[in-house]
Formats: C-alpha cells, sequence, structure tokens
C-alpha cells in the first residue's frame, strides 16, 4: 500500500518509493467524488451518526421513551405480540413498539446506534493507536525488539479473537459499564493487524532519502517517527481503520447478542437481534429492523473504505482508469 500524504519527495528509483505529490489529499478526494458508490454509503453514514446524535431530541419530539413500557400496546393473550400491523406500528410508534415490553422501537432503535458506532469507532481508535506505536517500535527498534514485537504480534493474530472476547467480557463484574468494556476488549484484542501494515510501511520507508536525511540531520527515532514516518503512514492507517470500524460493529453485535455485551434495559443492535430471536415469526419486524440496520451500515462502512483505498492509491487508481477507458473504446 503507498504511503502519500505529509512526507518529502522520495527517490522513485528505490523499490517501492513513490513521489507524494503537492496536494495529495485534493486528488485523492476528487478521485473519491468520482465514484457515486461512495459518496451514497458516506450519506447513509452521515444520516446515520446524525440520527444517533439526535437520539433524545427525537425521543423528545416524538414523546416516547425508549426505557418506558406499554403493557396495553402488547397482546398478554398471545405470549406478548403487539396489537396491529408490522409490529404494532402507528402514528405514536412509527415503526412499531417491541414485543412483550411495548417499548418505542425507533427510539430504541436510534439509542441502538449510539452504542453500537461508539464500541466500533472506540474500539477501533484503540487498535490503532496501538497498532501504530507497537509497528513503529517493531520497525525502527532493534533486530530483538523486532522479534520479539513480532512474537507477540503473532500470538494474537493466531486467537480466537470472538472466543477471548466472551471469557473477558464474561469474567468482569456486571457494575463495569459495558460499552466502555467492549471497546477496551475489542481494542486490546485487535490491533495485531494495524501493527503488522504499520510495520511492514516503517521498513519500507525508512529505507528512503528523506528517512536517511532526517537521521543524518540528527534526529532521533522518536522526531523521525513523528515528523518523516507518521504523515506518510497516514494513508494506509485511514484506510485499514476504514476496515476495521464494520468489522467491530460485527463483534459488538456478535457479542451482544450472545449477552456478554451491552446488558439490558440499555439497547443495542446485537442485543436486540438475541431477544428477537424467540419473535420471529410472530413478529418478523422486531427482527429485519435492526438486522437490517446493521446490514445497511456495515455495508456503507465496507463501500467506503475500498472507496478510500482505491483514492488513496494512485496506482489503483491508475488502473481504474485504464480499465474504464479499456471498456468505453469496445
Amino acid at each position: 500500500m503507498t504511503a502519500l500524504t505529509g512526507a518529502p519527495r522520495a527517490d522513485t528509483s528505490a523499490p517501492g518509493a513513490v513521489t507524494p505529490a503537492p496536494g495529495a489529499a485534493r486528488q485523492a478526494w476528487r478521485r473519491l467524488r468520482t465514484r457515486p458508490a461512495a459518496l451514497v454509503s458516506a450519506g447513509v453514514l452521515l444520516l446515520l451518526v446524525l440520527l444517533a446524535l439526535a437520539a433524545p431530541l427525537l425521543a423528545a419530539l416524538t414523546g416516547q421513551d425508549p426505557y418506558a413500557y406499554h403493557d396495553d400496546l402488547v397482546d398478554s393473550a398471545r405470549g406478548g405480540v403487539p396489537y396491529g400491523s408490522f409490529g404494532g406500528a402507528s402514528a405514536d410508534h412509527w415503526l412499531g413498539v417491541e414485543p412483550g415490553t411495548g417499548r418505542d422501537l425507533f427510539v430504541r432503535l436510534l439509542y441502538g446506534a449510539r452504542i453500537s458506532l461508539l464500541v466500533a469507532v472506540g474500539a477501533t481508535a484503540v487498535q490503532v493507536a496501538l497498532g501504530v506505536v507497537v509497528g513503529l517500535a517493531a520497525g525502527l527498534g532493534s533486530r530483538w525488539v523486532d522479534s520479539l514485537l513480532g512474537r507477540i504480534t503473532d500470538v494474537l493474530v493466531a486467537l480466537p479473537m470472538l472466543v477471548l472476547a466472551i471469557a473477558l467480557t464474561a469474567v468482569v463484574p456486571r457494575d463495569f459499564p459495558r460499552p466502555l468494556l467492549l471497546i477496551l476488549v475489542i481494542g486490546l484484542l485487535g490491533w495485531a493487524g494495524t501493527s503488522r501494515i504499520v510495520r511492514a510501511q516503517t521498513l519500507t520507508l525508512k529505507s528512503l532519502d528523506f528517512v536517511a536525511a532526517s537521521r543524518l540531520a540528527g534526529s532521533g527515532r522518536r522526531r523521525t517517527a513523528r515528523r518523516e514516518l507518521l504523515p506518510a503512514l497516514a494513508a494506509p492507517v485511514i484506510t485499514y481503520a476504514a476496515i476495521l470500524v464494520p468489522t467491530n460493529m460485527v463483534v459488538e453485535a456478535s457479542l451482544s447478542f450472545l449477552g456478554v455485551g451491552v446488558t439490558p434495559p440499555t439497547p443495542s443492535w446485537g442485543q436486540m437481534l438475541s431477544t428477537a430471536q424467540t419473535w420471529f415469526r410472530a413478529d418478523p419486524a422486531y427482527v429485519l429492523l435492526p438486522a437490517g440496520l446493521l446490514f445497511v451500515t456495515v455495508l456503507a462502512f465496507t463501500v467506503l473504505g475500498d472507496a478510500v483505498r482505491t483514492a488513496l492509491d494512485p496506482r489503483e487508481a491508475s488502473r481504474l482508469r485504464v480499465g474504464t477507458r479499456k471498456e468505453s473504446s469496445r
């Protein structure tokens, strides 16, 4: 993966070297704007983030409390199935109510989006921070430091992350804030991939002229890493972070689905899916709504991440342009 932004002009004769052009960020943005799927995905994610942030305001406007029970809206004779069609959808409850409790589903989905996005983005931030630090230390350190950190990374990659996350979240006291716990567990177990990418890029970059010139000028390893390497690593790190967010969202949903994630009554999409499995036949809407939102969000993050990868890699963008010209000439 090519490093673009922030680094001085490199010697293109070196293997794998590239010459970052001025305004590389603007060029990447122009390439990104030519991909309608990426713009649609970004719009979907922006709308979702705005709705999640405005969840308390929207709850107040609709007059609904995500934790308020409405026993009069569910049929106790049928085990708690909501009255009416589509899960009891009405003018007061736009997406219906939750089976068994009668809680407003629209407001709970918004609050669930806050938890899912918070955990996914927070865990990604932890993974990127640890991965960059460890990767830089391995790439710039001595041989034994590189070997030690490499073995630790290999161990983390080999561990079954979901199983270990279930074990860690299960033994922590229930009064510990679950979103924070999920961020720490997912982040501390998932930084190995970022570390490998950063180490590989660091080994390539430190052999280039601009890094060698910085070292000859008297810059220490920390200064070289901060002033020369970190800007050049921005592109691959941002790209990989865009891929990590949907992955972490699925992990959070899986942990909540298995009962070791966010605990009731705090809403979460994974937790809603966990309780919805017993209502699939009686109230399909209760399953389809959180599952559909999770699918659309993960798909939007995945499409946007792929578009960012292409926009930040001039070689990939060049290959796409060549392919487009060949298709148009046929």
